[in-house]
Formats: C-alpha cells, structure tokens, sequence
C-alpha cells in the first residue's frame, strides 16, 4: 500500500517506517523536517521526504488536502493534539483515504477508578493533552460508526527507547533522579510509592501500528491501548532502577507540598500529572483483535533507554552488568 506518515521522525515513527518499509509499502514521511529519526535504519533510504509545517498548514486550511492529494490507501496520524486538527484532517481524507490510523494517548483517561482501565474505562481526563486526546478519539470513534472516514486509534503510555529521556520513577524527566539512584542518594518520593507507571517500548507501539494497518477490517473503528503488558509502582520502578547500578533504592516518602518545595516546579508538575493518574492500561483487546504481544517488559524499555543515555553522555551514570 502507499503510506503517508504524518510525523514519522519521532519516537514511533523511529521504528514503525522501517517495518513498513519492510513490509513492501510505498511509504511517504510528512514532517517539519527538523528532526532525524533516533535511530538510523537502511529503510529510511527508500522513504519519500515532504516537509510541512501543520499548525500553519492547518490555519490556512490547506493541510488535509495536501495530504489527500498524495494518493495514500493509508494515513497514519503520529502528531495530532487538538480536536480541531483531527476534525479538518478527517474531513479532507473523507472519501479519499482507506483508512486513517492515529496516534492517541492513555491519558485520553483520567485518574484511575479501578485498574486496569480499559478503551472504554469512564473516567474524567484532565489537562489540555489528555482532554484533547480523548475528544480526538471519541471525535474517530464517532466517524466510523457514522459511516465516514475509516479510522483507528492507538493509544500509548510513557513511550520509552533509544535516543531520548524516559519517565523516571518520580514520573518527570530530572536526570538527577537516575544520579540519586545509581549513587545510592536519598530519593524523595511524593506520596507512598504505590502509584502506577505505564512504559512501554517505542517498537512495541510501532508494532501496534502495524497490526492496524495490516487489519483494518478489524482495526476499524476501534480504539486500542498499545503499552507494556505490565505497569510499575514508583517504589518498584525505583528498586529496578537502583539495581542496574548495583544499589539498593533509598527512598524517603514525603507529602506533595515538601515533594514540590523541594522540587523545581517543571519537574513536579510533571510528577502530579503521571503520579496523580496512576494508570494501568490493558492490552487485552488489541492482543485479542490484532494479536498485538509487546516485547519488553517496562522496566527493560527504560534500562535500554537509560543505557544509551549513559552509554552516550547524557547521563554520568555506570550501570553495573546484567
């Protein structure tokens, strides 16, 4: 099939192209143009490279025909944040495109009633990415059932990989945070560590994509969760990460407002928003209907991720062996 991929530099992206690659399509990567993938891939040679810029793209109301004027069977949507986006996208592949694949997020849900929580879990999303992401996915749902544009939803949690920084144990992107865990530092925890964090490997999302886009007759109009078959408590996740150092965790568990006072105020609002949704998404129904089996555990997304970070500077860490 002829593939245009809205965004394909980024994390998922990274992975999913070459397997299209490899699965013989006509792939065409549309994106800003200023990024490389994370990782390089022979693939990537075979790809046509469009650059655009969407927002602006969008407000003079030319980007959805733009892409609808590339011919694609597929359009695969990495990099859509507002409903608005998605509305005129889906307008203008209507009756053009095959199939639209788009890229959502667990935080479509908000803070967890029971767990695991599932595609249709009712909660009450919070935050301008989570509400919009989940008005996109009822806004696709919506479509299909309608009779309209064919659409899928994938949704991932803390995408973790080569090449960039994963969510940490506090659920925010200190890299103090690893040095106080591989030096065997005290770590202030907010709360009591049994809050949940949901990583999951970028290639695991990528083969979500996949499988979507090689069964849409079953992928169409669903919605599926796309992570790690497990989730990890903070205090879990801290223990993992201390002992690819060779130490053990020193956590000390304190209250929100000494967490924050301590904290700088970037970092600890990014904290409250993972920690305070504390999420386990299910992967059942996209095992079931597409046969989607993530490879990594989440704690071996993050180590590789974290061993790159090491391995090229980023972090001035030494993970032990094993």
């Amino acid at each position: 099939m002829r593939i245009v991929v809205i965004g394909g530099t980024g994390h998922v992206g990274t992975y999913l192209i070459p397997r299209l690659v490899a699965a013989g399509h006509e792939v065409v990567n549309l994106s800003r143009g200023t990024r490389r993938p994370y990782s390089d891939h022979p693939a990537w040679d075979s790809v046509e490279q469009l650059t655009a810029d969407r927002e602006a793209e969008d407000r003079a109301g030319t980007f959805a025909g733009r892409v609808a004027d590339l011919e694609p069977e597929v359009v695969v949507d990495m990099v859509c944040f507002t409903k608005e986006s998605a509305r005129l996208l889906v307008d203008g592949l209507r009756g053009r495109v095959a199939h639209l694949v788009s890229c959502g997020s667990i935080w479509m849900h908000g803070p967890s009633r029971s767990i695991p929580l599932y595609e249709d879990s009712e909660t009450v999303p919070f935050g301008e990415y989570g509400v919009q992401k989940a008005a996109i996915a009822r806004l696709l749902l919506d479509e299909t059932a309608r009779g309209g544009l064919v659409t899928t939803s994938l949704h991932p949690g803390h995408i973790s990989g080569p090449g960039w920084h994963p969510i940490n144990p506090l659920g925010n992107l200190d890299p103090s945070v690893w040095t106080a865990l591989a030096t065997g530092a005290p770590l202030a925890v907010p709360g009591i560590g049994a809050e949940l964090l949901h990583h999951v490997h970028a290639d695991d999302v990528a083969q979500g994509f996949e499988l979507a886009i090689s069964q849409r007759d079953a992928a169409a109009g669903q919605a599926f969760h796309v992570t790690a078959a497990s989730a990890m408590t903070v205090r879990g996740f801290a223990g993992y990460a201390a002992g690819w150092f060779g130490r053990e965790a020193a956590l000390e568990f304190v209250g929100w407002d000494e967490f924050r006072s301590r904290t700088s105020e970037p970092y600890a609002e990014q904290s409250w928003d993972h920690l305070s949704r504390s999420q386990f998404a299910s992967i059942d129904k996209a095992a079931r209907m597409l046969g989607y089996a993530p490879r990594y555990a989440p704690e071996e997304a993050v180590r590789e991720a974290v061993e790159w970070l090491a391995r090229n500077g980023e972090l001035d860490v030494e993970l032990s062996a094993g």
